[in-house]
């Protein structure tokens, strides 16, 4: 019963935010923008994302490992489903996401939120840096042929150094700041957890948790291979989600190299910034202009192909997402 119910609550949330997109997007332009390309990409681009979806398990699962029993191949895919709903629906991605994550994460592990949250937070920064190097290389590559604005190698070069810097000032400087979270975050971590809390938790229990943060980062340096894990994770997620575009416009009759798309696939990914659920409208714009300033596609062929490959990525990551959610344990306080 407990599960028919879960399921029911996932489903629920799944389709429900999906009707709500629709209905923000509008029914009869989502058709049109599938009709606008070919039938056997369209089967392809949807092949292709739902394996960019599952491809994310790999850092799920290498994230998660050092904690207690870790999770299996099955769960981390769960998992995996449910955080691509929490990216959608967090007005911030990820930022916001991740925090969420880190309860149920805590719960299945049987460990604390705040190692939870250290792991997967490390798996993103992880990931983010990985795709920005790899874009970087390539937009490198294609910047000595003359066939790539220098100003994209520049934004994309910019943004790696900018990311590696801070990671490594804030893993240096890991003690001071935990001094400053402890400060900041007793009081009101003392006054939420005394809502629901006969004993609320004291500055000396924040204080320990933001440690627990901290080990369970550095103690990756001793565990190269599930880094490289989760790198391999983000690659293959940036290649499927470019081998879906690549597909959709070659479904529209256009036909373009695929390292171009590789290489803008992270560029979007700024629209995040935006408080808007999905990035709705802001990343279908920045990516089919990516599309249109790397590939040099028609500016109409380069919309359809990622607003189809967008229509795809957000209906997988609700509804599968959705459900996967429902059966995850941890959704008390």
């Amino acid at each position: 019963m407990r599960h028919a119910v879960r399921f029911a609550v996932g489903a629920g949330l799944g389709g429900g935010s999906l009707c709500a997109y629709l209905l923000y997007v509008g029914p009869t332009q989502v058709v049109q923008r599938a009709m606008a390309v070919a039938p056997w990409a369209v089967g392809v681009v949807l092949v292709l994302v739902v394996a960019e979806a599952v491809a994310d398990s790999l850092g799920m699962w290498a994230s998660v490992r050092p904690l207690g029993a870790g999770l299996s191949v099955p769960r981390s895919v769960q998992f995996a489903f449910a955080g691509d709903f929490f990216d959608t629906l967090s007005p911030a991605g990820p930022v916001s996401s991740e925090p969420i994550m880190a309860r149920f994460v805590g719960v299945a592990t049987e460990t604390t939120y705040s190692e939870a949250l250290g792991v997967r937070g490390l798996a993103k920064y992880v990931k983010s840096v990985t795709q920005l190097l790899v874009s970087t290389a390539i937009v490198g590559v294609l910047l000595l042929d003359g066939v790539t604005p220098r100003f994209v190698a520049v934004t994309l070069g910019g943004a790696a150094i900018a990311l590696l810097v801070v990671g490594t000032v804030v893993v240096r400087s890991r003690v001071t700041l935990s001094r400053g979270l402890t400060a900041v975050l007793g009081p009101v971590v003392g006054r939420l957890s005394a809502l629901y809390r006969e004993q609320p938790h004291s500055p000396e229990a924040v204080a320990a948790a933001v440690d627990r943060f901290w080990l369970r980062i550095v103690r990756f340096r001793d565990e190269p291979g599930l880094l490289g894990l989760i790198a391999l994770g983000g690659c293959l997620e940036q290649l499927l989600t470019a081998a879906a575009l690549w597909v959709a416009l070659a479904g529209t009759g256009t036909t373009v190299a695929i390292l171009p798309i590789v290489a803008v696939v992270p560029l979007p990914q700024a629209a995040s910034a935006l408080p808007v659920p999905a990035s709705l409208g802001a990343y279908d714009i920045l990516l089919a202009g990516a599309l249109v300033l790397m590939t040099g596609a028609v500016l109409a062929d380069a919309t359809a192909a990622a607003l189809v490959v967008r229509t795809f990525s957000l209906t997988v990551a609700l509804v599968g997402g959705g459900v996967a959610t429902g059966f995850l344990r941890g959704w008390r306080p």
